[in-house]
């Protein structure tokens, strides 16, 4: 929760100093969610992510490095320097993605686990997204779909409060958007989205009940994210008082206090990691800064289409 916390923090920093180029739509405030979904799942399994997916792909194994470089439209950064803060990917990692579409990365991971029920393999898919996305049809037909076959799949909810600059009494005639799982015939979960081992386990017995053939579960995890929309947001459909009482729960440091309240760290083990992550960041960003961009021969590289024959070229 660190790294994301600090990765985004940096990144944001960098665009400001004109090294990354684009929008960023940072996690500031929802680390809870990513780390405690993707430490519940298997290396195998894989997650789908959203415009707001630094997080995930760092909570699944992605590499500052490749991230970073990646957001500078660099050659080496995970798409090659042309997908940028929304699509990065890494299919080794079972990332199959971030999507700049909202609830985009449904469907995905619904036809991920349909190929995983169709090849009797013990994986799940993971589908992250935000509560705008419970009201786009993507969101329902997937779902339908996944509740009538059973398929091994999570619908993982992060309901930050806001769709964009819309609040969520405005866009949804539902308190507790888990409610809506039910009409598809499988459960709907809520729980507090910045407590990181609540998010592990209702992730964690979410993928036992897939791996069973019992289908899917939607988690529905209440967070908040502390930053705008995206960078530059002026954030006016929002107060103060309702920042700082969230941030009066902020997942690191209730996860912290816990730690060394229970004596599982001291607080020396935490600086040590804090020293770390910013280390790791430094990397990441000389990293960046030395490589080059792509180069202009790769600019239709992976584009298809076809012919009025049906040609693939």
């Amino acid at each position: 929760m660190a790294l994301i916390r600090e990765f985004e923090l940096r990144a944001i920093r960098e665009r400001r100093n004109g090294l990354i180029p684009g929008f960023i739509h940072a996690c500031v405030g929802q680390e809870a969610t990513a780390v405690g979904a993707c430490t519940a799942l298997r290396p195998d399994d894989v997650i789908t992510s959203t415009h707001r997916g630094h997080g995930h792909l760092i909570a699944k194994g992605g590499d500052p490095r490749y991230m970073m470089a990646e957001l500078a439209a660099r050659g080496v950064g995970y798409c090659g320097g042309k997908g940028g803060s929304l699509h990065m990917a890494d299919f080794n990692l079972g990332i199959l993605g971030a999507n700049g579409i909202v609830a985009g990365g449904i469907p995905m991971a619904v036809g991920a686990a349909l190929a995983f029920q169709m090849r009797n393999e013990q994986r799940i898919a993971l589908a992250f997204f935000g509560d705008g996305a419970v009201n786009e049809g993507a969101f329902h037909e997937a779902a339908n779909l996944a509740g009538l076959w059973k398929l091994p799949v999570i619908f993982f909810c992060e309901n930050n409060l806001y769709g964009e600059g819309t609040p969520q009494h405005r866009q949804a005639p539902l308190r507790d958007l888990a409610q809506r799982a039910a009409s598809y015939g499988f459960p709907g979960v809520i729980i507090d989205g910045n407590d990181v081992m609540a998010v592990y386990e209702a992730t964690t017995q979410a993928a036992e009940r897939a791996r069973a053939g019992e289908g899917p579960t939607f988690i529905e995890g209440k967070t908040y994210r502390y930053r705008g929309h995206y960078e530059g947001d002026p954030m006016v459909y929002r107060s103060q008082e309702e920042l700082a009482a969230w941030k009066a729960r902020d997942p690191i440091r209730r996860w912290r206090e816990r730690l060394l309240a229970s004596g599982d760290a001291q607080a020396s083990e935490l600086e040590i990691i804090d020293k770390e992550v910013q280390e790791q960041l430094d990397e990441a960003v000389a990293f960046a800064k030395a490589s080059p961009p792509p180069p202009l021969e790769a600019a239709l590289a992976g584009v298809y289409g076809h012919d009025h024959d049906g040609r693939i070229f």
